[in-house]
This record gives structure tokens, sequence and C-alpha cells, in this order.
């Protein structure tokens, strides 16, 4: 039951009072939900009024849908108000300038005194913080201030206590039916975390994944339905406002994942995912529902020199880097550690994964405790796809780039670069692979003239060194390159 719903329909005087039933809510990652809530209208013949009070602080009024759920009653809505002008102590001083008022004062033995004083300025500002100061006459003198606790008069019959919707409907006939209530307000959204946990050694990881319900509406509502949405919607956003898409993905049960207490379905060109039990999502809330848990997925840590220090790219043309012959000469000495894993049902999950943060812990066996050791972002990924993932710098391993020769031929349309890339390893007794990324970006007709050792090209202008490097030794690699445009 929904404490905050009232509806009140009067024809010439008569009135009945609808129930609420369970309110159910969908709710996207971009910051918006559909809420819909059920209700009983009892019309009679002509005109109606009713009103809805529990609305959320930010509903789209302009998206409201009030209609029969069984669509058998025939109604015409003739005009609709939505009123966020809830009563206040500033609305009321407001609403009482010019006129005077008692104000209660108290003595140091909280003995209790009246004082009238007449409004000069109430200080309320409508859609501001409030912060104006009032201005009273008491006893023919002006006060910036209140000069006590003020007393006014009974509401009157049109004060609402929050949000309100109020209707004026038309009705051809009598009729008593179940009608929803369906509205598009911001304030709400969910997203998705992951935290992995890792032995001190070993290639194994146990993944936990979280779905992070955040309300900040307005309104709590009590044992309500919920549904994530799913999916790229496209809604128009207020100027100024970030556009973006809502996560595409779907969750399902894999061997060896416990049951997920959330289901899926599709919907349209979307997925709806449905928590399976009524939930109660109060104002400024955040809840968090377990969705995926794997354990023993088989996890790699890999180790990677991306030596070229490459910045500013954005802008840049294919043309402009080729005249500029220091561009990514500059050398970047880290080790990127990073964790890989393929989403398969054989690595215990093969379950698309939606886009968010991902937290890396790796358990102490001296004392059985986790530590905290990096976190980073996914993308949404598909089932049977593979994740690589930055968890930080390695302390033991060190890289360095330099060119040794730079050569540029107009006349021939042609360029020469040879570089040495070195990876060292100060670890005491591990080998350890130290994948070296080269980006050859000066042009896209390219040709490795000279090589120390044998390279996989990875994309149409990278190539990557396979190097195993001892425990407190290093590996070098020289290649040169020639450009042709």
């Amino acid at each position: 039951m929904n404490p905050n719903f009232i509806a009140v329909l009067s024809l010439a005087g008569s009135a009945a009072v609808a129930a609420a039933q369970q309110p159910a809510l969908t709710i996207y990652n971009q910051r918006f939900a559909v809420v819909r809530e059920r209700l009983m209208l009892d019309l009679q013949p002509g005109v109606n009024r009713a009103q809805f009070s529990g609305v959320t602080t930010q509903v789209e009024a302009d998206s409201v849908v009030l209609r029969d759920r069984a669509g058998a009653v025939q109604f015409a809505i003739l005009e609709q108000s939505y009123r966020a002008d809830t009563v206040s102590q500033g609305l009321l001083l407001e609403l009482h300038e010019g006129k005077e008022i008692a104000f209660l004062q108290y003595d140091r033995d909280a003995k209790e005194s009246v004082v009238r004083g007449k409004i000069i300025r109430s200080g309320f500002q409508r859609g501001g913080d409030g912060s104006g100061a009032p201005i009273v006459e008491v006893a023919g003198k002006l006060r910036f201030s209140l000069p006590g606790q003020p007393v006014f008069d009974a509401l009157a019959d049109d004060s609402i206590l929050m949000p309100t919707l109020q209707w004026r409907i038309q009705a051809p006939e009598a009729a008593k039916f179940e009608a929803e209530l369906g509205y598009v307000t911001g304030g709400m959204g969910w997203e998705s975390t992951y935290n992995l946990v890792m032995p001190e050694k070993g290639d194994t990881l146990d993944l936990v994944g979280w779905v992070t319900i955040d309300n900040q509406s307005g309104v709590t509502f009590r044992d309500a339905a919920i549904k994530l949405m799913a999916g790229d919607v496209h809604k128009l956003q207020p100027v100024g406002m970030p556009t973006g898409g809502a996560d595409a993905f779907h969750l399902g049960v894999a061997r060896g994942l416990r049951a997920s207490q959330v289901t899926e379905k599709a919907f349209d060109e979307f997925h709806l995912y449905s928590l399976p039990l009524p939930t109660t999502l109060r104002d400024r809330e955040r809840k968090q529902v377990e969705f995926v848990r794997a354990q023993s997925v088989k996890a790699k840590t890999l180790y990677v020199y991306d030596g070229a220090a490459i910045q500013g790219m954005h802008g840049w043309t294919m043309e402009m880097i080729r005249s500029q012959p220091d561009y990514g000469t500059q050398s970047n000495g880290k080790v990127w550690v990073m964790r890989e894993f393929v989403n398969t049902k054989e690595n215990s999950l093969g379950i698309p994964l939606p886009m968010g943060k991902v937290r890396f812990y790796r358990r102490d066996d001296a004392d059985g405790r986790i530590e905290f050791t990096g976190e980073n972002r996914i993308e949404h990924t598909a089932k049977d796809e593979r994740l690589r993932i930055y968890t930080g710098d390695s302390f033991d391993l060190v890289g360095e780039r330099r060119r040794i020769d730079y050569q540029h031929d107009d006349n021939r349309k042609q360029m020469e670069e040879s570089f040495e890339i070195r990876v060292r390893n100060r670890k005491e007794s591990e080998v350890v692979e130290v994948r070296v990324v080269e980006h050859l970006y000066r042009w896209s007709n390219f040709e490795v003239v000279q090589k120390s050792h044998d390279f996989i090209k990875t994309d149409a202008q990278t190539i990557e060194y396979r190097l195993q490097v001892p425990p407190g030794g290093e590996q070098v690699v020289t290649y040169r390159v020639r450009y042709r445009w």
C-alpha cells in the first residue's frame, strides 16, 4: 500500500476514495524510470474530478498516461494539472503577505506567549533555496527575522502536502474500474558493478556481479515490482544535458553459477530484467541486488609494454603525424598489468555482461584477507568474447624505448625509423612474458625491413612482440620500419 496515495472523484458534491495497489517501476540506466500505479476510478456521467498525491518530484507531467487497464471503459481527460506547490512555512508566509498573524514566543522557562505581527515580506523564493530574509512589522517596528514560531489558520481546501496530479474527466456513463496511471520520471537509475577476487598466486578468480539501483526521485516506493530495462532506448534530453544509451545486455544462468536473482526476457528490441520479489525502494536509497556469481574463472595475468607516449592524437591527420619528426618518440616506462579471461560457459561464465565498474581484490595467503589491487570499467561484453582489463602498473617490470635512427626523403616519398626497446625484470625468481606493443602510426603503407624478433600483427598499424624476460635480466628488441606514400 502506498500511504501517499489518495484519489478523490466528485460529481455534484459526491466523492469516492480509490484504493492504492502495488506500484511497478521500470528503471533505465539513463537516469529515468517509468512508474505505474493502479487505482480504482468510480466515474459518474458528466464531469468528474480526481487527484493523485505522491507523484515524484521529477515527474515529466506531459508523459502521464491514465487509462483503463482492460480497455473497456471510454472516458476523456478534459484537463490535467501537475501541482508542486506543497505546503511549507515559507509558502504559507507568502500567502499571508500583507496580513497579521500570531507568533509563539518562549522565555527561558519555556513559558509561552503570543505576539502579533504583520508579514511585509515572506522571504520565500519559489524555485530557489528559500534563503531570502523575511520582514515582519511588530508594534510599528520592522524586523528582518521572524519574531517567533508562526501560527496559521487551517489549510485551504486546495492546499497540497506533496506533489499532486489533478484531472477533470468526462465520462459518458457511470463506470467503476481499475485504472493504471503511468508516467516518466527523472531521478532514478541503475548500473552494474563487478567484484573479482584472486588468489595470491595462480590464474583463476571468483566473480560477483551486482546491480545497483539508485532512487533520488523524492518518493519512497513500498513493495514495488521492479524491472530493469536494457537496450539503446532513444530519449530526448533537455538542452545542456548529456546524452547516453542504456546498457544492452541480457542475463542468464550458466553452469557453475548460483541461480540468478534477476530473470530476463526479450521485450520489443530491448531486454527486461525482473527482480524476483517486491522491493521497497526508499527515497535517496541505493540498493544492490546480486545478479551473477562465478567461481574458478580462468584469467591470465598479462604484462603489456606500450612504450610510445602518444598524446594529443585527437584531431591529427596522417599527414600531420608524418610531418612531425619527434611525434611519438617520448618514452613511457610503465609496464601495464592486465587480467584476461574469456566469457564462455566452459570458463564458468557464458553470459553477456553489461558495462560497469570492475574492482580487483587479491587474497593474502598469509592471513586469508583480501586486499584491493585496482579497478577499471568494462564495456558491454557478449558471451564468448574476450575481456582484457587494465589493473595497474607493475612495480618490478620496467620498460625503456628510444629511437636510434630517422631518415626522411620527400623526393623518394619515403621515411625510415629505427627503435630499440628494453624490458627489465626485477623479480627474483619468476620468468615473465611481456607483450611489447608498437604502433606504426606514420602512414598506412609500411614495411618492417629489419627486426631482432618475430612479431604478431594485431591490426592494420600495430605489431606485438612477446618476450620471455628472465628474473634479474632484460630483453632488447630492435626493428626498422619504412613508410611509403
